[in-house]
Formats: C-alpha cells, sequence, structure tokens
C-alpha cells in the first residue's frame, strides 16, 4: 500500500486520509448533508505543521535568533514549497480536484499536504505526526543548508529591485470565477511604469501576487533600460544638403601680348 510505505505505519482511519486528498471543488454532499472535502484537515494541519516545524528549527539551530528562526518556518511551510513535496513524495497522483489549468498546483497540492497531516494528527496523534514530519519528511526529502540560502519572497525581491533602481512597482489584483470548480481563483499583474512584466493565478490574493512577481523577475529591464512603452523614439538625423560653392570665376584670356626686344623698340625710337 502507497500511503503505509509513505507515512510508514498503517492508518487506523482510512476514511481520514481519503477525505485529506478531495480539494473543494471535488466537494459532494455526504448521506447526512455535510459537504465532504479536506478544508477543515487543512485547517487543522497548517496549525500542527507550523508548530512541529517551529519546535524543530528551535532545537536544531539553538543560537539563532527569532528573525532567522521566522524566516526558515515561512520557507518549510510556504504552498510551493509544499507542493515540491508532494511530488518528491508522490502524494500529488492521489489528489481529487476538478479545477481548471489555471488554479496554481502550489494551491491544490499544498493544501492536500496538510490535509494529510491534519489527518495523521487526528488518526494517530502528535508524537506520531511529529515523527512523521521529522523523520520522514525533513530527512528524506528536505535540504536544510539549501534552505537557509533560498528567498522564495518572490514579491520582496521585486519590491527590492524597485526601491534599488528608482522604479515604481504595481500589482493588480482581480478575482474570477472558476467554471469548473466552486472557489475562485485571483489573476495578479505586476507592472512597472504601468508597463505589464508579469503575471500568475492563486487561490489567494497573496499566492496570485507571489506568481506574479517570479513571473516580472524573469522579465526585468537592465538597470537603465527603459521598459517597452518608456523608450522614447529619437527623431531621426536629417542629412542637410548643403549647396556647394560655387568655382570662382576666372577670367577669360583672350590674347596674351608678345613682348618685343629692347633693341628693336629703341631702333623704332
Amino acid at each position: 500500500m502507497f500511503l503505509k510505505s509513505l507515512i510508514g505505519f498503517y492508518p487506523g482511519n482510512l476514511k481520514l486520509y481519503d477525505i485529506a486528498f478531495i480539494h473543494k471543488s471535488a466537494s459532494f454532499t455526504n448521506s447526512q448533508g455535510f459537504v465532504v472535502n479536506n478544508e477543515r484537515l487543512e485547517y487543522l494541519g497548517d496549525a500542527i505543521l507550523g508548530a512541529v516545524i517551529a519546535d524543530f528549527l528551535y532545537n536544531r539551530f539553538p543560537h539563532r535568533d527569532e528573525g532567522f528562526l521566522t524566516q526558515m518556518r515561512s520557507r518549510l511551510v510556504n504552498r510551493s514549497f509544499l507542493t515540491q513535496l508532494t511530488y518528491s513524495t508522490g502524494l500529488y497522483a492521489f489528489i481529487d480536484s476538478n479545477t481548471n489549468g489555471r488554479v496554481p498546483y502550489s494551491h491544490i497540492y499544498g493544501d492536500a499536504f496538510e490535509a494529510l497531516i491534519g489527518a495523521i494528527y487526528l488518526d494517530k496523534g502528535y508524537k506520531t505526526t511529529k515523527r512523521f514530519i521529522i523523520k520522514t519528511i525533513l530527512n528524506n526529502y528536505v535540504n536544510l543548508a539549501e534552505i537557509e540560502h533560498q528567498n522564495t519572497n518572490f514579491k520582496s525581491q521585486l519590491i527590492e529591485w524597485g526601491q534599488k533602481y528608482k522604479r515604481e512597482i504595481h500589482f493588480e489584483t482581480t478575482e474570477e470565477a472558476n467554471p469548473k470548480g466552486k472557489a475562485n481563483i485571483f489573476l495578479a499583474v505586476v507592472k512597472i511604469e504601468q508597463e505589464e512584466i508579469g503575471k500568475g493565478y492563486g487561490g489567494s490574493k497573496k499566492d496570485a501576487q507571489q506568481n506574479a512577481a517570479k513571473d516580472a523577475l524573469k522579465n526585468l529591464p537592465s538597470p537603465g533600460e527603459h521598459t517597452p512603452s518608456e523608450e522614447i523614439e529619437e527623431p531621426e538625423a536629417q542629412e542637410e544638403i548643403l549647396d556647394a560653392p560655387e568655382s570662382p570665376q576666372v577670367p577669360e584670356i583672350t590674347e596674351v601680348p608678345e613682348k618685343q626686344d629692347e633693341g628693336t623698340e629703341q631702333e623704332n625710337q
């Protein structure tokens, strides 16, 4: 059984794990009239995962300050990173959703990973859940040294770039209906001086803006370079055609008088 090989034990309540993989876009109503999806398990798993990661980092880095610990925890629990874990572990293949292609995987798969944590907690308790997160996930799928040197806050990176080069960064976020699912999605567009340079979709405004910022970072103009709308067209140089100066007039010589000998001139006198 795949689930047993992943989590390291036989599940006690299989129904919890089935629900953990049902995205809200694939919700159904049970015989008691309740809507079934993984949102409640996701809520619980989010809290448990955050507590376990905080405890792990506190003990793993005894001499680092609060700012470092907070940043590391944020990197380990963000949706994009959790999505990577679903691919690394193979969990992504078991997620049930009816969303269209625009809904970002980081939203669906990251939520499902947290829902799995919630299911393990309800099924086996805190100690087993903690062991699964640390021994199975962190030890086998996470390189803490790489995480320590990563900066996955793309929006922050983009804003810092704008401040450095004195360029105005603007986000425009709109909510759109999802024709294939119950949850709406968000579209964020990044503009520099009113010129669009990136966009991204997300299940929340925050996720959409992060995805848009990530896209924009790939398209940033070089320092000093104008965005297309800012490029100034310089008028083509007009060559001034000057009339060539007239050649100086050379007087016309009709006849050159012959020079007489001095002796002949005296005889004539």
